[in-house]
Order: C-alpha cells, then structure tokens, then sequence
C-alpha cells in the first residue's frame, strides 16, 4: 500500500563516528528521534545526508537501516540521485525493493543543461521505475536551472512525477507560477523552513528539510492547515531567530549536525570531509540563540 507523501518530512542527517565510519546505532537512534518530534516522514540521502560522500554501499546500509527501524510508521523518500543514470536507476529499484515510498532525483551537472535534455532524463527513469519520483529542483548544487514551464511540461509528461522538491528561490514567486501552469504537483519547499509559512500560503503542501527542531515545523504546519493562521505566525515569528541562525550558507550543515547532537539525537557531529567547521563564537551563539528562543533544555521536545 502506497504512503501519503505530503507535510513535515525531515531530512534525514547521517551520523558518522569520529573515525567518519557510517554510525549505524546513531542512524536508528536519530531516526526514532526524529518520529518521536512528530515527523511526516523522513527524506534520506540527500545533500544533507551526505549522500555524494558514501559509497553505493553505504548508501544500501543507510537506506536499509533507516526503513528496518522506521517499520512502516512513516513514509520514507530516498534520494538517489547520482551522475551516472544506470547507478540512479538501480538506487532506485533497490530503495522501492526496501520499502521506499518514494525517490528524490535532481538531474547531475550537464555542458547544456537544456529542458529537453532534462525531461530526457527523467523520462528514462520512469521507463525503469514506476513508482513516486520526487522532482529536486536545487541549482546550486548541479548548476541546472528549472523553468516554471519546463516543469508543467514534465509533470504533464511522467506520471509519476507527482513530487516537487523546490530549493530555486525566490520559492514563493516560483511555486505561484507552477500553480498557474500545472495543479499535478505535491510541491515542497526548504532551505531550512526559513520561508515554510509563506510557502504554505502559496499552495505548499509541506516541507522536506533538515532544521534540527522538526517539532516547532510541525505544530507551524499543524495551527496552518487547521485554519489557525495567527498561532502559525505566532510560532514561527518566534522561532525564526533559530531557524535563521541554523541555515547559515557554508556552515548550515556543521550547525545542524551540532544542534542534533545537542538536542541527544546523535552520538557525535562529525561530518565526512570535505565540510567547514565551526569556530567558538559560533558554538557561543547557539546556546544564545536558544536561551533566546526559550529553550532550555534541547534535549526536550519544544513546548509549544
């Protein structure tokens, strides 16, 4: 039986030991985590996750793993994108022969990336796959940029490309112009929820990201959806110290991976290179920050 894909779906961090081997009890331990928080669903190996520093195998371990202790209370969408179309295509088939209720693909680098090309592409995975494709739309990370129009064309011409991860500011303007052209996508935004309530006013219907406190996206997207507009603002005005601070450019991740191991998630923060560290200020204010929030406590679900 197929899983809604729809709301707050994290995504998934993986968890390395110090020693940057894949942290398989910190993996099951993050993700029980994250569903304790009230996570929709879980998005694993994406560009948070790390995916393009692990090998296929480790990619199979993670994708395993995470499915064997998610046990069908979510659903689960794994990224599986990869330059070579006959690799993304066997993630693929391998992530759906675990249990995947989805997959994320975003198109790799090209010479001339044209829109052609792309629906190209991910019409030559749809003949290998039939089930829920996730549509990554994230220049800044393969240099492919995707029209409001060439997107309508592709949802019009794969079936199962009913998904839209939009990461292509400005996001707002850009799912208004999908909405206009096209009512067969699920759109999703990101970026760290930093836009997550005007996201939802445009016609969103969720987000997949990695901000380390799903619980406050959560209840944001919950007051929202119940027509309970001002308790979203007021949540999310409050919040957005944090979600701002978390989402810096460059050190984002080493931020998120920090608050995680904080908040109990994980056993240690270590990222796989090649990655920036954080210097002691940073590790200053982010205890300022929280104390700023009100959280005392990250190791505690949010009391919203």
């Amino acid at each position: 039986m197929s899983q809604k894909i729809t709301g707050i779906f994290n995504i998934l961090a993986t968890p390395f030991t110090p020693d940057y081997q894949l942290d398989v009890t910190s993996l099951r331990q993050l993700v029980n985590f994250q569903l304790n928080m009230g996570a929709y669903g879980l998005t694993i190996l994406g560009v948070l996750g790390e995916a393009a520093k692990m090998s296929v195998d480790e990619r199979k371990l993670v994708v395993e793993t995470v499915i064997e202790t998610v046990a069908g209370r979510v659903p689960v969408v794994v990224g599986t994108s990869h330059e070579d179309t006959a690799t993304c295509v066997a993630l693929s088939k391998a992530a759906f022969a675990a249990g995947a209720a989805g997959v994320m693909i975003a198109p790799p680098r090209m010479e001339k990336p044209t829109d052609e090309r792309v629906i190209g592409l991910y019409s030559e995975i749809a003949t290998h796959i039939d089930q829920p494709i996730v549509v990554q739309d994230f220049p800044p990370v393969n240099g492919v940029i995707m029209s409001a129009d060439m997107l309508a064309t592709l949802a019009e011409k794969i079936p199962n490309a009913r998904y839209l991860k939009l990461e292509d500011p400005p996001l707002m303007e850009k799912i208004g112009a999908i909405r206009a052209r096209t009512d067969k996508f699920e759109i999703f935004g990101g970026l760290g929820g930093m836009f997550l309530l005007e996201e939802l006013g445009r016609g969103a219907s969720g987000t997949m990201t990695g901000f380390a406190f799903t619980e406050i996206l959560v209840a944001i997207y919950q007051a929202f959806n119940e027509g309970r507009r001002d308790e979203a603002e007021r949540i999310f005005d409050h919040y957005l110290p944090l979600i701002r601070y978390e989402n810096q450019p460059v050190i984002n991740l080493t931020i998120r991976k920090e608050l995680l191991y904080r908040r109990g998630a994980m056993a240690h923060p270590t990222l796989r290179q090649p990655f920036v560290p954080i210097d002691a200020g940073t590790h200053e204010e982010i205890g300022w920050i929280l104390k700023r929030v009100g959280i005392a406590d990250p190791t505690q679900k949010v009391q919203l």
